[in-house]
């Protein structure tokens, strides 16, 4: 295992992993031509919250807190929406790295620089540094308040517990299943009941959220019961008897389409084993080159002292892993983005299994680093063709449309650019063209080959054609049909 020098100034591993991480954000944003698609409903929104006020943004997204963090930035200082949320990202991103290694140095002495290594080349998180999405302020409030807790669980006290509370709250205006941090860490103290230091600890926790649930069911008897479709679908989600019904269909569908009648019963553990299987190869790929030391035995009894010592990490992990395999079998798809949250939860453990690996195989530590420094680099640099015809195409639209024309998007971040919101339609451009539909549109902005024969049957039964069209240097190409 390499020793890492005192860098000058005695720069230590937060400060270090902060700044490497607005520069890797600096890196990565300077590369990117348009925002992604969640960015755009997320701009828009903010920007009709300045132009309209807060209301309006509940009819267009409803969970709309990181919008209105942009839109109030932008109202204080005056910057453009898309560079406060620029410096929003990059700052969370920042801190989320910073938290990480301050705790892995907590977990294992000495092991900060190499803690920055994994920060800094992780797959999971990094590969997102030039976006805009609120998973970034999710992570960084919620690695604080782990952070905070295990300050809380060495010395208790209100205001800590308090400090721990708030911290899941902005988590959740993020994405709301931060809120299972707090049965999480409820569940850490459940060990060393009956303790009379352990009730009391269980109830600075919890005093926040029972008075807020308090206040939530006085309104409720008040007749003022909240209606929030977000708290809603998460609340359908978790109900067992759908879940369980979902889980069948799955089942189901799986013995029809795949299985002998003989086997049919063994659908279900197929399935389950299939999907948490699916989650763990997801974790494991998104470690990127950290994976290659938790193939050694010996890196894994790094694994003992994080059950022990970085408990809410841990139980975390677990519990966060169960949340995932319920939206997996709700929903029927899962994605890196919602998985990365294991991978920053892995840090601490990955960093020293990394450590272990090297104290017994040094000589491959170089080559390790050579394979971590071209990991990082792929993560933010981008060398595939930019979507340079998205802004050719906003152009023309902005330029030889009106405002009140019917336009079918299929990429709606082209009417973000044209200055035409950001419409979500109901409808897919295939399902469109397969059903022979787009009467009430006079235009059609589409993101198919100009070749494509359901678009070639499509125009000729509805009389329409290729007005223009716009490539990047790849030949991806948006077409502008009309009559």
């Amino acid at each position: 295992m390499p020793d890492f020098p005192r860098l000058p100034g005695r720069v230590s591993p937060p400060t270090l992993a902060f700044l490497g991480s607005l520069l890797l954000s600096l890196i990565a944003v300077s590369g990117t031509v348009i925002v992604g698609r969640d960015a755009g409903l997320y701009l828009h929104v903010a920007q009709q919250a300045v132009d309209q006020g807060p209301r309006v943004a509940y009819q267009l997204f409803n969970w709309p807190w990181f919008s209105f963090l942009l839109a109030g930035t932008h109202w204080f200082l005056g910057l453009p929406l898309e560079l406060t949320a620029t410096l929003w990202c990059a700052g969370f991103m920042g801190g989320t790295c910073a938290l990480l290694v301050a705790v892995t140095q907590r977990f294992a002495v000495g092991s900060g620089y190499w803690a920055c290594l994994v920060v800094w080349s992780l797959p999971a998180f990094n590969q997102f540094r030039d976006d805009i999405i609120r998973e970034q302020g999710f992570w960084f409030f919620c690695i604080l308040a782990l952070f905070l807790a295990l300050r809380w669980l060495e010395r208790d006290g209100w205001l800590r517990a308090a400090a721990v509370q708030l911290a899941i709250a902005c988590a959740a205006l993020f994405r709301l299943e931060a809120v299972l941090l707090l049965p999480v860490l409820c569940f850490c103290l459940l060990a060393e009941l009956p303790a009379r230091r352990v009730w009391l600890m269980l109830l600075q926790l919890n005093a926040l959220p029972l008075a807020a649930g308090l206040i939530g069911l006085i309104g409720l008897f008040a007749g003022e019961g909240s209606s929030q479709p977000r708290v809603a679908f998460y609340l359908e989600m978790l109900d067992p008897r759908k879940l369980e019904t979902q889980f069948d269909l799955m089942a189901n569908r799986f013995a029809t389409a795949a299985l002998e009648k003989y086997s049919a019963k063994d659908a279900r553990e197929i399935i389950f084993y299939g999907l948490s299987l699916t989650l763990l190869m997801k974790f494991f790929v998104l470690n990127g080159p950290f994976s290659l030391p938790l193939l050694y035995r010996a890196s894994w009894r790094g694994l003992r002292d994080y059950w022990r010592e970085l408990k809410p990490f841990a139980w975390s992990w677990l519990a966060y892993f169960c949340v995932l395999m319920v939206f997996f079998v709700q929903q029927r798809f899962i994605n890196s983005r919602y998985v990365s949250f294991l991978n920053l939860l892995a840090v601490p453990f990955l960093t020293v299994a990394a450590m272990l690996f090297f104290r017994h195989f040094p000589r491959w530590s170089r080559v390790f680093m050579v394979l971590i420094a071209l990991v990082t680099l792929h993560n933010v640099v981008s060398f595939g063709a930019k979507k340079t015809h998205y802004l050719e195409a906003a152009t023309w639209v902005s330029q030889h449309t009106q405002p009140a024309d019917a336009i079918f998007y299929a990429d709606s971040r082209i009417a973000y650019y044209a200055g035409r919101g950001f419409p979500r339609p109901d409808v897919t451009a295939e399902q469109v063209l397969a059903a022979g539909q787009g009467d009430e549109f006079r235009y059609l902005v589409l993101t198919t080959k100009p070749d494509d024969p359901a678009l070639q049957l499509w125009m000729a039964a509805q009389h329409k054609r290729i007005l223009t069209q716009f490539a990047n240097r790849k030949g991806d190409a948006v077409l502008i049909i009309g009559d």
